[in-house]
C-alpha cells in the first residue's frame, strides 16, 4: 500500500512536469538531476526548438552573455593543465594540480573510519550479499550493499559503484542492485529505462569482483528529511516523494560553509572506498570505479582524486566547463560545480590527474545532457593528457548511439575494460 502511494505520487509528479509550461518553469523545480526522465527531457525540448544546438547556433543558455563569459580565459589553455608547455615532468604537474583541487573544492573533515554494521545477509541468484550501514559525523546512518559470487575464495578485485542521480532522491543502491525478486515499481522502470533492465553492480559482481554501493549524499538513507526542515520549506512534501526539491539551497548553504558539492561527496565516497579495502576478501591494488551520470560526476572526482582506483569509468558524464556555460547548466543539478576551477583545470582534466591509470569513458550520442562537438572535445582532451604521458593505451572512449543510459553493449565494454586492468 505504501509503495503504491509513493508510485502514484511520482507519476503526478511526472505528469505536472510534462505539463510544465516551459522548460525553464520545469527546470526551476528540479533543474532536471544528472539523469531527467523522459517526460522532463520531452517537456523542455518542445519547449526551446534547437535546443540541442545552442552550441551551433551562436545562442547560450545565459543569452548575450554567452560569448564574453566564455571569452574570459581568452581562450587559452587553463593553468593547470598538464596539455601546457610548461609542465614536462608529470610528477610535478600532477601533485600540483591535485593540491588546487583540493583546495579549489575544499574538502570537509568528516572523522575517522566509522564502525560498520552489517544488518542484513542472505544469497541471491548466486551472489552473497550483505547490507551494510555506517554513522558519519552527521545526518543519518549510511545505508550501502555489497555484493560478491556466493561461492568466491581469496581476495578479489573490488568495484566502487555509483548510482545515479535520476532526478530521484528517494532511491540510492536500489538504483543499481537488485537484492530479491520483489523490486519498487520505480526501480524496475528505472532500470529498464537506464540500464536495458539490469542491475548493473549485480552483473559486474558476477564477474568475481566484490562490489559496494553506497547511498550518496545526500540520496536515499541520506537525505533530507521533511521533518528537519522549517515548515514553510515543505510545501506539502513528506519524506515519501521521491524527488527532492530543494539543491540550490543546499548547495548555497554549502557555499556558505566553506565546500562545494562535489567535496562532500568525495569526501563520502572516500570513506566507503577506506570501508570497501577493509573488507577481508578485496584486493587492494585491484580497485575500480564506475558510475551513470550523477555517479559518472562522482567516478570523475574520485578517479582524479584517489590513486587507489586503478581503474576508473564515468559513463554518461563528460563534457567541458564550456559545454555547461554555454549549453547545459540549465540540464544539470549544482552538484558539479566547483567555483574558480575553471581557470585552472578543464572537466576532463580532473580524472586526467589519474594518467596514467587506466580510464575508459562511455557517451551516447543522442544525449542531451551534453553537446556532441564538446564531448568530442573532452575526449581530445584526455587523449592528448594521456598521450603527453605515454600512456596512451591507457585511455579509451567510446560513443554509442541512442539516449543517456548504460546499457548492456556499455556494460559488456566496461566490464571487459574492468577485467582488462584488474585481473591481470
Amino acid at each position: 500500500m505504501q509503495q503504491e502511494k509513493i508510485y502514484k505520487k511520482h507519476k503526478r509528479r511526472e505528469f505536472l512536469k510534462q505539463t510544465a509550461l516551459t522548460g525553464l518553469a520545469a527546470a526551476g523545480g528540479m533543474l532536471k538531476g544528472f539523469a531527467a526522465g523522459k517526460g522532463e527531457q520531452k517537456s523542455f525540448s518542445n519547449s526551446y526548438k534547437g535546443y540541442k544546438n545552442f552550441d551551433d547556433q551562436h545562442l547560450s543558455v545565459i543569452g548575450l552573455y554567452g560569448d564574453w563569459a566564455a571569452g574570459l580565459n581568452k581562450n587559452t589553455i587553463p593553468a593547470l593543465s598538464f596539455r601546457r608547455d610548461e609542465w614536462k615532468n608529470i610528477g610535478k604537474w600532477k601533485k600540483a594540480a591535485t593540491k588546487r583541487l583540493r583546495e579549489r573544492m575544499s574538502i570537509p573533515d568528516i572523522g575517522a573510519m566509522p564502525k560498520v554494521t552489517v544488518t542484513k545477509q542472505h544469497v541471491y541468484d548466486g551472489l552473497y550479499i550483505e547490507e551494510l550501514s555506517w554513522q558519519l559525523p552527521y545526518g543519518r546512518a549510511t545505508e550501502a550493499i555489497i555484493l560478491k559470487p556466493e561461492h568466491a575464495k581469496g581476495k578479489l578485485p573490488a568495484i566502487l559503484a555509483f548510482h545515479d542521480h535520476g532526478g530521484n532522491k528517494y532511491f540510492g543502491t536500489k538504483k543499481i542492485t537488485k537484492t530479491s525478486d520483489e523490486q519498487h515499481p520505480l526501480m524496475i522502470a528505472h532500470q529498464k529505462e537506464y540500464y536495458e533492465g539490469f542491475a548493473w553492480a549485480n552483473e559486474i559482481a558476477k564477474r568475481g569482483y566484490v562490489v559496494l554501493v553506497p547511498d550518496a549524499f545526500p540520496f536515499a538513507s541520506r537525505r533530507v528529511m521533511m521533518k528537519d526542515v522549517p515548515e514553510f520549506m515543505r510545501d506539502g512534501l513528506n519524506d515519501d516523494d521521491p524527488a527532492g526539491q530543494h539543491e540550490h539551497t543546499m548547495a548555497k548553504s554549502l557555499f556558505c560553509a566553506g565546500t562545494t558539492w562535489p567535496a562532500v561527496f568525495f569526501a563520502e565516497d572516500k570513506k566507503a572506498l577506506d570501508i570497501l579495502c577493509a573488507h577481508d576478501d578485496v584486493d587492494v591494488q585491484r580497485i575500480g570505479c564506475a558510475g551513470l551520470s550523477g555517479g559518472g560526476m562522482r567516478t570523475v572526482f574520485m578517479g582524479g582524486l584517489d590513486q587507489r582506483i586503478k581503474c576508473a569509468i564515468p559513463v554518461g558524464f563528460m563534457t567541458t566547463w564550456k559545454d555547461f556555460l554555454l549549453n547545459k547548466s540549465i540540464n544539470h543539478t549544482w552538484m558539479v560545480y566547483v567555483p574558480l576551477l575553471p581557470n585552472e583545470l578543464d572537466f576532463p582534466e580532473i580524472i586526467g590527474i589519474r594518467v596514467p591509470l587506466a580510464t575508459l569513458v562511455l557517451n551516447d550520442e543522442d544525449d542531451d545532457l551534453y553537446t556532441m562537438p564538446e564531448m568530442k572535445r573532452a575526449d581530445k582532451i584526455l587523449s592528448e593528457v594521456y598521450k603527453k604521458a605515454g600512456s596512451e593505451d591507457h585511455y579509451k572512449c567510446s560513443f554509442y548511439p541512442g539516449p543517456h543510459k548504460f546499457d548492456k553493449r556499455m556494460q559488456t565494454e566496461a566490464f571487459d575494460w574492468f577485467d582488462r586492468w584488474l585481473k591481470q
